[in-house]
């Protein structure tokens, strides 16, 4: 079976440090789309580890905090996007940081969206359930 085979239409890698934020967007999205499988890894060599993977099906969306210990969310993005097995897949930075620069480097490395993470739950939970239609949108 080769790579192509294994993509799972439903499945949703997060890439998360935070156990608040990862609770939340459990929630957000089992409320809202309990169809997807979703997938959480803690950390960035975590997430390319999981990713490049060959034996494990491949999620068909990434959200990928940007402000992590280690290899952070942004040299994540630009592992991804320059390995030709993994730079087809839509990842979406989903962060606390509302700086400009953030913006701009990610947008630069390939970012396919970049969402701010609003405090407010329900306004959290609007965002993500947005992104995901917008992104899983046949």
């Amino acid at each position: 079976m080769g790579r192509d085979d294994q993509l799972t239409e439903q499945l949703v890698l997060l890439v998360e440090d935070s156990d608040e934020d990862r609770e939340a967007i459990e929630r957000a999205l089992h409320a809202s789309h309990p169809h997807l499988r979703l997938e959480f890894v803690i950390d960035g060599h975590a997430a390319l580890t999981r990713l490049r993977d060959e034996t494990r099906p491949r999620p068909m969306l990434v959200f990928l905090d940007l402000n992590m210990p280690g290899i952070s969310g942004l040299s994540v993005l630009e592992r991804i996007r320059a390995d030709a097995a993994l730079a087809d897949i839509t990842v979406v930075v989903f962060t606390s940081s509302t700086t400009a620069d953030d913006i701009e480097r990610c947008y630069a490395a390939g970012a396919d969206s970049y969402i701010y993470k609003p405090v407010d739950f329900a306004l959290f939970r609007t965002v993500l359930q947005g992104a995901v239609d917008y992104w899983t949108a046949a």
